[in-house]
């Protein structure tokens, strides 16, 4: 019965691997006598003792069941698996023949000669300092204020070092910019490798920001060879990111706002929440604003509701008759006078706090368009289909202009988070999605690929083919995420705009399945309506 429920499971949950039971054999075979190497069957003198006497009286009782002995090699899997979800390149069998570790291919070969290797460990008011030799010995110990005069001090006390390597535990930040400044070449370290580094100087527990710097600096003396260095962006790229991330964070707070109003409309007055669909629209905060109650809404009358249509160009044929309709005929259940007094209050003051925070991402985004017009690559992301003029920017922004930091599509795809990690022991072999990865350009990413499908065709036939073999809607996007990665990299590289005609030549002269799937497929229009 319980077989019969693993296989009736969705090949993506069934996360456990299954064991077949071993048989027994039924035939008596005769062991082959083992001998024992152990010294501890001899005495000092060398004579050999007698063998200890077995524990059972029977030296064979029925009871007990004669196996072969377990072979050198298994014949094959042992287990039933089933197909990842997670992406086409990951496979269930993948070849005998391991594959080369990409660490291997960009080892720094000068990196013994360098003679120190330093590493800190920010804070908010304070940094710790340690650097080692090559050794391994601690040369400079020392701790230093956030501060104009505490930098001054840093300079002080790295000058007999010179400019040496510096691991650190972020990418970013104010800290990482005053390093930047001052020409250090930065190691970036994931915080979860600095936690084991650190474990590995002190395996007690022990956990000091001395001992973080101490594990960074030799980790960086010891591994740094095939670390890669954090490469600075142009300013215009550097500004573009910023106040990219920043709108995003103003939109965060904004849905929140949009949730809070939400909530306290539901307790007093939802028969607003029925009039609108989508309440991060300004004009469902000046319908607040403008009708605080569900009295004061039925108190306007009819000529200030049209008026109302009217001004935020709410005038349509669809939604008209509903909207007068519903609010002709009032809101049926009413809240107590207490409550609506104070929710009343709680949702115009949101309703204001909405309308200036829309003001405040107007001018982000009027900034973002103007840094985004001005970068050298805006003709490449600006002609990919669907990023339009919000998602283009951000694509730019993070991914950058420095074609050395991706020396292959594979690495941008790992930081967009689209490739799968792979887990191989033995027989066992998965896949899982990507989590350790640039979250803002993994967002950006699926977001993109989702509205390229609505003005691409082999997007949309490569993405309905996805999920006609099982994938789910994310994991689907996840995989075309990876095929627009790929020729983006290209494009980037290369500093040339998408041509759509070019890509489905390409696909043609490749024997694709997506230029096999296009000669069959519907006209675009029905296409993109499914």
């Amino acid at each position: 019965m319980l077989r019969q429920s693993y296989r009736q499971a969705a090949p993506d949950t069934l996360s456990k691997v299954i064991h077949r039971r071993g048989k027994s054999s039924g035939q008596s075979v005769r062991r082959p006598k083992v001998v024992n190497n152990f010294a501890a069957s001899y005495n000092r003198g060398g004579e050999q003792l007698a063998p200890l006497e077995p524990r059972l009286v029977v030296p064979h009782p029925t009871r007990v069941i004669r196996r072969l002995p377990t072979p050198a090699a298994a014949p094959g899997p042992s287990a039933e698996r089933t197909a990842p979800q997670e992406g086409s390149s990951i496979r269930s069998h993948p070849s005998r023949v391991p594959a080369r570790l990409r660490a291997t291919h960009n080892m720094n070969t000068h990196w013994t000669e360098q003679p120190y290797f330093a590493a800190l460990d920010w804070a908010k008011e304070h940094h710790d300092v340690i650097v080692v030799d090559r050794v391994g010995t601690i040369v400079a110990d020392f701790q230093f204020e956030h501060t104009s005069e505490g930098w001054e001090r840093f300079d002080q006390q790295m000058e007999p070092c010179g400019k040496c390597p510096l691991a650190i535990e972020t990418s970013c930040g104010i800290v990482v910019d005053q390093l930047l400044q001052r020409q250090y070449p930065l190691y970036p370290v994931n915080p979860m490798a600095a936690k084991r580094y650190r474990e590995r100087k002190a395996p007690s527990g022990t956990k000091t920001d001395r001992h973080d710097a101490w594990g960074l600096a030799d980790a960086l003396r010891s591994d740094g060879h095939a670390w890669q260095p954090l490469h600075a962006q142009d300013q215009a790229s550097t500004a573009l990111r910023l106040l990219c991330r920043d709108e995003i964070v103003l939109i965060e707070q904004r849905t929140a706002l949009v949730n809070q109003l939400q909530m306290a409309l539901r307790e007093y007055y939802p028969i607003a929440l029925e009039s609108f669909d989508d309440w991060t629209k300004p004009f469902t905060w000046a319908f607040v604003r403008a009708f605080p109650t569900a009295a004061a809404l039925k108190q306007a009358g009819k000529r200030r509701w049209e008026k109302f249509l009217h001004v935020h160009k709410l005038w349509r044929s669809d939604t008209l008759t509903h909207r007068l309709g519903l609010w002709a005929r009032g809101q049926q259940l009413n809240a107590s006078p207490a409550v609506v007094t104070a929710k009343s209050l709680l949702a115009v003051s949101l309703a204001s706090v909405l309308e200036s925070l829309q003001r405040q991402i107007d001018e982000y985004r009027r900034q973002i368009n103007e840094a985004f017009a001005k970068h050298p690559d805006h003709d490449i992301f600006g002609s990919l289909p669907g990023a339009r003029e919000k998602l283009a920017p951000r694509l730019l922004s993070e991914i950058g202009s420095a074609r050395e930091i991706f020396p292959d599509a594979q690495s941008l795809m790992c930081l967009a988070g689209v490739s799968p990690v792979s887990y191989q022991s033995g027989q066992i072999r998965k896949a899982y999605i990507r989590w350790a990865c640039n979250r803002v350009l993994r967002c950006t990413v699926h977001l993109w690929v989702d509205e390229s499908r609505k003005t691409c065709q082999w997007a949309q036939v490569y993405y309905r083919a996805k999920r006609d073999a099982g994938h789910s809607h994310a994991s689907a996007l996840r995989c075309l995420g990876k095929r627009w990665l790929k020729v983006l990299w290209r494009l980037w590289q290369s500093h040339t705009p998408y041509q759509e005609p070019k890509h489905i030549k390409s696909l043609q002269e490749h024997g694709s399945f997506v230029w096999k799937m296009l000669q069959s497929a519907p006209p675009k229009t029905a296409l993109l309506r499914e």
